[in-house]
């Protein structure tokens, strides 16, 4: 057993019982975007956490032990994705990157944005010329230190 594995059996269950992620993450107490990242492998549950993962997912106690494992975080399989909505991120970052990034160090000063300290929502917005996908990327500051 290994992570990637209980990913795809949670996948597969998802799939299977039509279960949605903002009902899962209703359920586990955290951001429908916290727990689809944590049922993809990217980030830890608590025990408790798991456990309801579990039982929504039909885990087996040794598979629920995999989530609250810290994982290898930002493996994707290539290093220039090929999935349509992960490439359209990738080449936002190419073109907006460094317009972000002169922003941050303008008006906060020399250092980056937080993915640890870190939050992400996604919602959906109806727009006349077709709906809108609002990404919110909030993130702490860390300057980078003198010494």
């Amino acid at each position: 057993m290994n992570r990637l594995k209980v990913t795809e059996k949670i996948i597969q269950t998802k799939i299977k019982k039509n279960i949605k992620w903002s009902s899962v993450a209703e359920t586990v107490g955290l951001s429908k975007e916290y727990v689809t990242a944590a049922c993809l492998g990217q980030m830890t549950l608590f025990e408790e956490q798991a456990s309801l993962i579990a039982a929504i997912f039909d885990l087996t106690e040794e598979e629920a032990k995999w989530l609250t494992i810290p994982p290898n975080r930002g493996s994707l399989p290539t290093a220039i994705p090929s999935d349509p909505t992960i490439y359209r991120l990738y080449e936002l970052i190419n073109v907006y990157g460094t317009t972000i990034k002169e922003l941050i160090h303008e008006e906060f000063g020399d250092g980056i944005m937080s993915a640890i300290d870190f939050s992400i929502d996604i919602t959906k917005k109806t727009h006349p010329n077709g709906d809108r996908v609002n990404i919110q990327l909030n993130g702490k500051f860390l300057p980078y230190k003198k010494y």
